[in-house]
């Protein structure tokens, strides 16, 4: 199942955790367990009692019962199950309701008794909701309690809709709901405003009586709340936390949200550990950033009090050590991201020959790319290389539907300036005022509107690629198909995408691809752009000779930015270049003051891209080396 074992579980674990590979492996793994469960159950011919869990992090496990059921004659006939929430008020058959989400991914395609399931109800009279709830905790109780507990992780640290300031002995009832946490479900339902306040969820007291509960959690998205959850002290203010009393809790982990654990993070504070080139890096420059100190000025003292006796033992005498990582570091800045034409590349993150690259930025978003790397955009085009941007999606999705109605009727009043007929404008214009103000939450557009959206996004884009100093004919709007398609199925398929992408780069035979490696994108459509390019690259590289001289580049920005010790070319911006890569990023006028989809960070994009080049900046300046207005940070990705 790929579980790791790589180090045992450490006094900075106040519960037990198991980390595999891969939400996958994780997910095949507690879906085993669930199973194993009910057929010793059916051995005994009692009834196996199941606490269910929404949301994505269990729709793996959800799956692999079905495969169980329909491949290997698992059968549900003596299961019976709690669900541990409902929004409130909620109708069963509503696209957002844990119901509709049960039915999808589980209960349709098993052989449950329908009168074994059950769910909150979130159409009830609020007068009528504590003796709902009562009734809910007997039912529990009749049965002998939960044999099984699925749970998740909100970023609150809530557990069920446990939210912040809930007691380790609260029992089912109507509970409101974090802010975070209807700003985490905005998406679903078509904007926070449409997210209910409030939700019935079974207590953390009544999640404890089960024999078993199994915590899930996936991506470096969860990785915060995880160490709060598994390393913290007991609050109300991480609801998780209270696990930490119960005897039979199990946390299950992905690599990426058990990452910030400290035996994954930091492991020199655990045990002696394995120290390699990457080891050391992070080690010493998570010292120098927890003293505050620049890397030259690290004593031995420093090393010995913080867990790093050893690597001062191995590989000293220390200031050695600190002058090669300072020396790394400096490597790392260039002010020729295109590679630095008749110089001494040895010591240089990027290449001098050729001196004139073809180069594809792909940005997932029409303004991923001067959002994260518009600097970096204007320096490439600036010093001569051949710069293409590649627009993978159309971005309609974060358009208003106010924009819409304005952009037609510009186009009706310019066409009737120029004397022509604007019948057909006119009745769009009737059809879509009509659909917008009776729009459901989450409601897709219809066809035109997705294209005036798209238009929109388009022309942004086409502004923003010709003031970083594109020519048309190297702006390149791919619209590849999963976007919209993922509108109406989850059942996507991407050999489509993976082609067209395949053909551009053909087409180019780039020197350098940038691609987004923001994968903390709330929506996911950086890690399927990422993904696509990736195997297209791969497929490239078994028969074409460009391949061989070809790097990718990560950025980062929209979301947040790599990590120091992570980070292989760094490139320093000027105040002016700051104020160039803004004005780019106004191009993109629907998406600036209030996007539809702003995620957690309420600040402009154009905010959020200069405070993190400037702290990156920043940190390079506290660690010693030269103090710059601002950086922008990638990694190269090996395909």
């Amino acid at each position: 199942m790929a579980r790791l074992n790589l180090l045992e579980e450490t006094r900075f674990e106040k519960l037990p955790v198991t980390v595999y590979k891969n939400s996958k492996a994780a997910s095949l793994a507690v879906a085993a367990r669930i199973a194993t469960l009910i057929k010793e159950k059916q051995k005994k011919g009692e009834q196996a009692v199941l606490g269910l869990a929404t949301g994505a992090t269990p729709v793996q496990v959800y799956a692999e019962l079905v495969r169980l059921h329909r491949e290997e004659g698992l059968s549900f006939q003596n299961v019976t199950t709690f669900n541990l929430d409902e929004y409130y008020p909620m109708q069963p058959d509503s696209a957002q309701s844990y119901v509709t989400f049960m039915n999808k991914n589980l209960f349709d395609h098993i052989d449950i008794k329908q009168e074994n399931i059950n769910i909150p109800d979130g159409t009830l009279d609020q007068a009528d909701i504590p003796t709902y709830c009562m009734e809910y905790e007997r039912k529990i109780s009749e049965l002998g309690g939960l044999d099984f507990q699925l749970l998740g992780i909100g970023r609150t640290g809530h557990i069920g809709f446990n939210e912040p300031g809930s007691a380790p002995n609260s029992g089912t009832r109507l509970v409101t709901l974090d802010d975070l946490t209807r700003r985490d479900a905005s998406r679903d339902f078509g904007g926070k405003e449409n997210v209910p306040t409030k939700a019935i969820t079974m207590g953390i007291g009544t999640i404890f009586k089960a024999r078993e509960i199994i915590l899930m959690a996936w991506s470096p998205v969860k990785a915060e709340i995880v160490k709060k959850a598994v390393e913290g002290e007991m609050s109300s203010d991480v609801p998780a936390t209270f696990l930490q009393l119960s005897d039979n809790v199990e946390f299950v982990l992905d690599e990426g949200a058990a990452s910030d654990l400290t035996r994954f993070n930091t492991p020199w504070l655990v045990k002696d550990c394995v120290w390699n080139s990457k080891t050391i890096k992070k080690a010493v420059i998570w010292l120098a950033q927890t003293l505050t100190k620049p890397i030259l000025k690290l004593t031995e003292e420093d090393y010995n009090n913080h867990g790093m006796a050893q690597l001062a033992t191995e590989k000293g005498p220390v200031y050695n050590i600190n002058i090669d990582i300072f020396n790394q570091l400096q490597h790392t800045i260039t002010g020729w991201p295109g590679g630095k034409p008749n110089a001494d590349d040895s010591q240089r993150p990027e290449r001098a020959v050729p001196a004139r690259k073809n180069a594809i930025i792909f940005s997932p978003h029409p303004d991923d790319d001067v959002i994260s790397m518009g600097g970096t955009f204007i320096r490439l085009a600036d010093q001569g290389h051949n710069v293409h941007v590649a627009y993978q999606t159309s971005g309609n999705t974060a358009v208003w539907d106010d924009d819409v109605l304005r952009y037609i009727e510009f186009a009706t009043d310019f066409t009737k300036s120029l004397h022509l007929g604007t019948e057909k404008l006119e009745t769009l214009y009737n059809e879509t005022r009509k659909f917008i103000a009776g729009k459901k939450p989450n409601q897709i557009d219809t066809d035109e509107i997705r294209t005036i959206k798209g238009l929109i996004r388009k022309g942004e884009a086409i502004a923003g690629a010709r003031f970083a100093g594109l020519p048309d004919e190297n702006i390149h709007f791919q619209d590849l198909p999963f976007y919209d398609r993922s509108k109406f199925s989850k059942a996507v398929s991407y050999e489509d995408d993976i082609v067209k992408t395949m053909e551009l780069l053909q087409e180019i035979k780039p020197h350098q691809v940038f691609a987004a490696g923001d994968f903390a994108d709330p929506h996911g459509t950086h890690k399927v752009c990422f993904d696509i390019i990736l195997e297209a690259l791969k497929r490239l590289s078994k028969t074409e000779e460009w391949t061989k001289d070809c790097w990718l580049w990560l950025y980062r920005g929209a979301w947040h930015e790599f990590e120091i010790y992570e980070i292989e070319m760094a490139v320093p911006l000027s105040p002016q270049e700051v104020i160039r890569k803004r004005h780019a990023i106004f191009k993109h006028q629907s998406q600036k003051d209030l996007p539809v989809f702003p995620g957690d960070d309420a600040r402009e994009f154009w905010v959020r891209a200069e405070d993190r080049t400037r702290e990156t900046a920043r940190k390079y300046d506290e660690l010693g080396l030269a103090d710059y207005e601002a950086i922008e940070a990638f990694v190269r990705w090996k395909f």
